[in-house]
């Protein structure tokens, strides 16, 4: 099943959707946090702190969305709050360390190298997701009529493929081959969370 035709049931569904919110919160708050994790406290710069500020807002924001589906009864990030929880909560963590090993198999890096080419891949990776999901999204709720609405995020996230390729022709010329690669290992999982979603909502 699509994502294309999962959306319509979850938005229809208030509780339904309001897990949804929290889900796509939690993976924005993640990512956010990887960021953070990757940054060397010596070299760290403007770009990646302003990335990770960014993550950190739209999590707060889909959060604060909840409010609009009337459900306001997600307060943690516990399983019970989420969609496909387990897939949801791993997806981010798991495109992590496959990346991680396909640098080090291929371009031998360790330590803060590696940790800061794993930051390009993985959230090169997520930018070209996102530049997919959240319009996805947001046509589902223009079509339901809903008050609910993603189109601040979309402009970011826009922005931030934008920075994570010209960082990314920094790091290598051989970027777009390496680019490629994480995003064929995020295709992946993001199949297998489609298929738990979709197993979920119905």
């Amino acid at each position: 099943m699509s994502l294309h035709k999962i959306l319509p049931t979850i938005i229809a569904n208030n509780q339904l959707h309001a897990r949804w919110l929290n889900t796509l919160s939690l993976m924005e708050n993640t990512g956010a946090r990887k960021i953070s994790a990757s940054e060397d406290p010596a070299t760290v710069t403007y770009i990646i702190l302003k990335h990770a500020a960014e993550e950190h807002r739209h999590a707060f924001y889909l959060k604060k969305q909840i409010e609009k589906t009337g459900k306001n009864s997600c307060p943690t990030y516990a399983d019970e709050y989420l969609v496909a929880s387990n897939y949801s909560k791993y997806y981010l963590n798991k495109l992590d360390v496959e990346v991680s090993r396909y640098l080090k198999k291929e371009l031998n890096l360790s330590g803060k190298d590696l940790r800061f080419a794993a930051y390009l891949l993985v959230t090169y990776a997520i930018e070209v997701r996102a530049d997919e999901l959240y319009p996805v999204y947001q046509a589902a709720l223009d079509g339901a009529g809903s008050k609910i609405n993603v189109k601040s995020i979309i402009l970011e996230e826009e922005g931030h493929l934008e920075e994570m390729i010209n960082q990314l022709r920094q790091f290598s010329p051989q970027w777009q081959l390496h680019a490629d690669r994480a995003v064929a290992i995020e295709t992946r999982l993001f199949n297998d969370w489609i298929v738990a979603l979709g197993n979920e909502v119905n």
